[in-house]
């Protein structure tokens, strides 16, 4: 644990891309395989369920620091971080011990069933033999709070480095259903099996943002466009007989979506499908806006209702295998047009279709296309080049996502709380509201968008301004209005005003208005009746 506990240290103190792959590729070069593995599976997001509940860890480490429990919820947003601010108010060690990552990671696997109180007996007795840092990285891994700023392609890069192997080979090993307690370092990392785990996604292709103007792409021909749908992002598999569907978040989401099972019947073994997955008005022929969708997820099964109500649909947007033979290297023009020929092939009651690709001679003609796009429930277009390969995560130059400007409202400020890790000193979690009426309606969160000048700015305000405290949350005096910005609205229940926004950020402070200036629940309404 100690190693590890290093890595994790190192990981978190530097911003530095090649210092942090550095130091990765040095603790995947030296430590034991058992260990290795677990790194790379709570590095890629493969971290195991919560043993302890956090209020608990809370509790047991004031009593044994001798502390009163306000104090340590006091000190906890000063630190801004649970898990540290226990490890730092703990007395010292009352002995060494330094069992592996993998050794913890079975003990904690061990404990997860047992009562409450052996929890608590095994828990201090784990803190009296270890030092901070390996207590902080302790406590993560017990609330299954475990994250640290280093992303898939970044392990994959250090992996690399450390084992000689192409870093797409490496990417594509790591994807799919596996733990450390299914597998092991030479199956997963060494075996060239293709049949190890016929469940196995490609890594996604992705695109960057399209910022400059579009004519400067250079020649339209050369590109393909289709509407950049609001949906699921996949990957359907028929391999070995089975039908898999996957997420981009790597999660197996075959259980959630059995309206799609009879892909399985259709599509021919050794195929794998990239699309979207869409809720799908049968009778319009159209996809339903997101929120139909989102009812769906999170679910372990879909009564037979949501299933008729928001019946699944895969858009297909590309064909990476072809019995069984990986496609990824063709240009993109080339796998297109064999997911057209193998679509033709289906019958007109198989859930899945091609995303439809525009037809334009020229820029301004994609443009006028792309200002429709909310009307088909889309964000945007996708611009991919003709000859692009499918790569492995994004690479600049041949896919892009060009989006629609964000809907906007005007918002009055009036809670206000603090951030967490290296922002725990500052507030950066605000609640806003719209006017209804004579009333201030609250209706959305944001945590983005201001710099850090203006955070620091808003900071010192709200805490001259606040006129009552609920916890950590704050209510301040209605004075400052912001710009928010937002990617879609929907009905909600569960909100007063009766409306929630997708994705909200703060675009600007508006210092030109006062509060009596922003907006009303009645304009968020016609927001709503226009693309909800």
């Amino acid at each position: 644990m100690r190693r590890f506990a290093r890595l994790f240290d190192t990981l978190d103190r530097t911003t530095r891309t090649n210092a942090k792959v550095a130091a990765l590729a040095e603790y995947l070069t030296g430590a034991p395989e058992e260990d290795r593995l677990w790194a790379i599976a709570l590095l890629s997001g493969r971290r195991p369920r919560r043993v302890v509940a956090s209020a608990r860890l809370r509790d047991w480490a004031a009593e044994r620091a001798g502390l009163p429990l306000w104090l340590v919820e006091e000190s906890y947003p000063v630190v801004g971080d649970l898990a540290e601010t226990i490890a730092l108010i703990l007395p010292p060690p009352l002995r060494g011990e330094d069992r592996s990552l993998a050794e913890w990671m079975d003990w904690l696997a061990a404990l997860r069933p047992q009562p409450e109180a052996a929890h608590k007996a095994a828990v201090l007795e784990a803190w009296d033999g270890m030092a901070a840092q390996d207590r902080l990285v302790f406590n993560k891994l017990l609330t299954g709070g475990f994250r640290v700023g280093v992303s898939a392609g970044l392990v994959t890069r250090a992996l690399s480095q450390a084992t000689g192997i192409e870093a797409p080979k490496l990417a594509h090993r790591l994807m799919g259903d596996w733990t450390p307690a299914t597998t092991s370092w030479d199956r997963l990392i060494l075996s060239e099996d293709p049949a190890d785990d016929l469940s196995r996604p490609y890594p996604f292709c992705l695109a960057h943002p399209l910022e400059d103007p579009a004519a400067d792409l250079g020649a339209p021909g050369d590109w393909l466009a289709e509407w950049k749908w609001d949906g699921i992002r996949g990957q359907a598999i028929r391999r070995g007989g089975e039908l898999y569907l996957w997420s981009r978040g790597e999660d197996l989401i075959t259980p959630r979506f059995p309206d799609l099972a009879p892909l399985a019947d259709f599509l021919p073994d050794g195929t794998v499908i990239d699309g979207e997955i869409l809720a799908w008005d049968r009778a319009a022929d159209r996809p339903l806006a997101f929120a139909r969708l989102q009812t769906r997820l999170g679910r372990k099964t879909v009564p037979k209702k949501l299933l008729a109500e928001a019946p699944a649909r895969l858009l297909a947007y590309d064909l990476l295998e072809q019995e069984g033979t990986d496609l990824r290297p063709l240009p993109l023009e080339e796998r297109r047009l064999r997911l057209d020929r193998l679509l033709q092939q289906l019958p007109a009651e198989a859930p899945l279709a091609a995303s439809p690709l525009m037809e334009f001679g020229t820029w301004d003609e994609l443009g006028a296309q792309r200002a429709a796009a909310r009307s088909h429930h889309a964000e945007g277009l996708m611009l991919k080049h003709r000859a692009s390969p499918y790569h492995a995560g994004r690479r600049r130059g041949d896919w892009w996502k060009w989006k629609l400007e964000p809907l906007r409202i005007d918002a009055v400020l009036l809670y206000a709380q603090a951030g967490h890790g290296r922002r725990a000193t500052l507030f950066t979690d605000f609640t806003f509201a719209v006017w209804d009426g004579p009333e201030l309606v609250p209706f959305a969160k944001a945590y983005s968008g201001l710099t850090d000048a203006e955070f620091a700015e808003i900071t010192a305000w709200v805490r001259r301004n606040t006129r009552d405290r609920f916890g950590p949350v704050r209510q301040v005096a209605p004075q400052h209005v912001f710009e928010i910005a937002f990617e879609g609205i929907r009905e909600s229940p569960r909100h007063k005003s009766g409306i929630a926004l997708r994705f909200p950020r703060m675009a600007r402070w508006r210092r030109d208005k006062a509060a009596a200036e922003a907006s009303t629940l009645t304009e968020l309404r016609a927001l709503l009746d226009l693309y909800g």
